[in-house]
């Protein structure tokens, strides 16, 4: 593939902060290299108690909070931010559900691929359905599931 040839522009990775994380930001970041392309990452806050204020509430990055749970998120965000030399107004952290707000944000942003981890889930919890399998049925974008170890 050549460098006029790139096949994707933009690349949003979606992480979860499991444990497979490093295996998502190495595959990511071979993407990235490969396409040439702009990256941005988000982090969806689903397990985290809201504040009272709307859904889907864009958390900035520099803002002040004595929420330990949310300093958390915001550190691991930063963290893989740096490590993949994400600019910050290109991190994301947002409350809501992952399907949407990531599908939201990859519109909003112009995306053309999204980036997200598949822990390969079976039985029941296959049923019950997965982020990785939600995003890519709803995404306005191609979609890779990177197999994440068992």
């Amino acid at each position: 593939m050549t460098r006029q040839s790139k096949m994707y522009k933009h690349i949003l990775l979606a992480v979860d902060f499991s444990e497979d994380t490093d295996c998502l930001v190495e595959r990511t970041s071979g993407m990235v290299l490969l396409n040439d392309a702009k990256l941005s990452i988000i982090h969806i806050l689903d397990n985290i108690p809201m504040p009272d204020i709307s859904y889907g509430t864009v958390i900035t990055l520099n803002d002040e909070t004595d929420n330990s749970l949310l300093e958390q998120e915001k550190a691991k965000l930063n963290e893989i931010g740096k490590i993949l030399n994400v600019p910050e107004n290109q991190r994301w952290l947002i409350w809501g559900s992952p399907k949407e707000e990531i599908c939201a944000l990859a519109e909003q942003e112009n995306v053309d691929l999204i980036i997200v981890g598949s822990h390969g889930r079976h039985g029941l919890a296959l049923l019950l359905g997965s982020t990785a399998n939600d995003v890519l049925h709803y995404a306005p974008c191609d979609v890779l599931a990177v197999r994440l170890s068992k």
